[in-house]
């Protein structure tokens, strides 16, 4: 049994050992959220996996989210949470615990899980170094019903979209060999802080790096067809296609589009991957089947 499961091991390190080589000094951009984030045992298994990636030469930078943290906060003050197209309404309450979680407590505690496997993480919100400018998001309304007028323009608050990163701070973090950990916060113009999906603040800041990659963990397998099977490789064209075709549909839409964009402007590749899946980074990176959906321009 000990020599079969030596020759197992031994297999595991074989096929790991071409990837390693290929993305040595490359940067992987990571979204972490999800389950991942809330199961003691995939928050522990995800903090070894990024240590690992840094001690065999690859760059990763993570950027979280934190939406059922920040439920459960405003919850414990007596603020209900309010919801239009799947966005969260932020006045200027509801940003103030926005930052308290993302920035305070949710990014404290990857920075301290990633140090306990033996890493060196730093963490940041787009406020520090300059490193996210935002802009208002300005939601158009849906179309009016029942002959009643809807506003043009529906008013989110305090949820913003990137419309700069400079990534001085990153680099500075990352040839210091550290772990840049990033919570989606930006700063606008006018001083305003604003609250910024996490899966679009990934895929820009993989595009401003010049990343080799860039991961988006989810809560379900990847893209399905639409009987239920996962497709695993996917193009530009097939993208749009299945678009069209109303397979990729809901919440699978924006993080579909966001590796898209991602991929279209250099990025080499794109993935998609269940979350759920103890070291899904890792099987995605270093084995020859990867557990999601690849997305390539």
């Amino acid at each position: 049994m000990k020599q079969e499961s030596a020759k197992k091991f031994a297999e595991v390190l074989t096929e790991a050992l071409p990837y390693i080589r290929r993305f040595s000094g490359r940067t992987v951009v990571i979204k972490y959220g999800g389950n991942a984030m809330v199961d003691d045992a995939l928050k522990s298994g995800f903090a070894r996996d990024v240590v690992l990636l840094k001690l065999v030469g690859i760059n990763p930078v993570v950027v979280h989210g934190g939406g059922p943290q920040i439920g459960s906060l405003l919850r414990k003050i007596g603020k209900e949470s309010e919801f239009v197209q799947g966005m969260r309404v932020t006045d200027a309450e509801t940003m103030d615990v926005v930052e308290m979680v993302l920035g305070g407590l949710v990014n404290k505690e990857i920075v301290n899980l990633i140090h306990r496997h033996g890493g060196n993480a730093v963490g940041l919100t787009g406020k520090d170094g300059d490193l996210i400018r935002a802009r208002k998001l300005h939601l158009p309304a849906a179309e009016s019903q029942a002959g009643m007028d809807a506003p043009e323009i529906i008013d989110l608050g305090h949820v913003g979209e990137v419309e700069s990163i400079d990534p001085a701070v990153v680099d500075m973090l990352v040839q210091g060999d550290f772990i840049p950990v990033i919570a989606p916060i930006g700063v606008g113009e006018d001083g305003f802080s604003y609250n910024i999906n996490a899966d679009l603040v990934a895929g820009r800041m993989a595009e401003v790096l010049s990343a080799e990659k860039l991961i988006l963990l989810t809560n379900t397998p990847g893209v399905l067809d639409p009987d239920g099977r996962l497709l695993t490789g996917l193009s530009a064209a097939d993208v749009k296609r299945l678009i069209t075709e109303g397979v990729i549909a809901g919440g699978m839409l924006p993080k579909v589009n966001c590796a898209l964009d991602a991929v279209n402007s250099g990025v080499r590749s794109a993935h998609i991957i269940d979350g759920r899946v103890e070291h899904a980074v890792l099987l995605e990176l270093f084995s020859d089947s990867g557990v999601g959906t690849l997305i390539r321009g």
